[in-house]
């Protein structure tokens, strides 16, 4: 099989299920955005050599995140879906975990401080990009609700794990000063 198809020189690509849309459809724009994430997510671990469980952790992340593209890649469910509830079930359980560990906030927090925490705390919002993306295709489309679960609990994993790194590192977390400035 040969890497380039020639499909998308006319800007169409293949969904599962042998169709074929437009590259900027909402379909693949949310199958798209998903792969972004588990890219970015792939440069998490690549550097997060320090934290053992939650590189294990990240790459079942990746895991799912696949079956998400899958699942957002194939209209009508003519495959069945892959995303399951255990997915978010189980990061729920890695959230709890992690979340108690640091001190409890008072104030919003901004993102930052170890290289490691910063990068989740940036994948955490690419998380919610495409959280949103999938929100718009769903407004047209009937999509697998599971994966957009998962993709809103995803960005709370990665919330709870930056918080978890920089607080092990012993990075002291820059709280948000609400409308006090340090110029004048």
């Amino acid at each position: 099989m040969k890497l380039y198809t020639k499909t998308g020189d006319k800007g169409l690509t293949r969904i599962i299920g042998g169709g074929k849309v437009r590259k900027n459809a909402l379909r693949v724009a949310a199958y798209g955005d998903v792969d972004e994430l588990t890219s970015y997510v792939g440069l998490i671990i690549s550097e997060i050599a320090d934290y053992p469980d939650l590189k294990t952790q990240l790459i079942e992340v990746q895991q799912i995140l696949f079956d998400c593209g899958t699942d957002l890649a194939t209209p009508d469910d003519s495959r069945g879906y892959r995303t399951k509830p255990e997915y978010t079930a189980w990061l729920e359980v890695q959230i709890d975990r992690y979340a108690d560990v640091p001190p409890a906030l008072t104030e919003f927090i901004l993102p930052g401080g170890a290289p490691i925490a910063a990068k989740l705390h940036y994948g955490r919002t690419i998380a919610r990009r495409v959280e949103r993306q999938v929100v718009a295709l769903q407004e047209v489309e009937a999509i697998n609700q599971d994966v957009l679960i998962f993709l809103n609990r995803l960005s709370d994993y990665l919330y709870a794990i930056a918080r978890y790194v920089n607080f092990k590192a012993g990075v002291t977390e820059t709280n948000y000063r609400r409308n006090k400035r340090i110029f004048h």
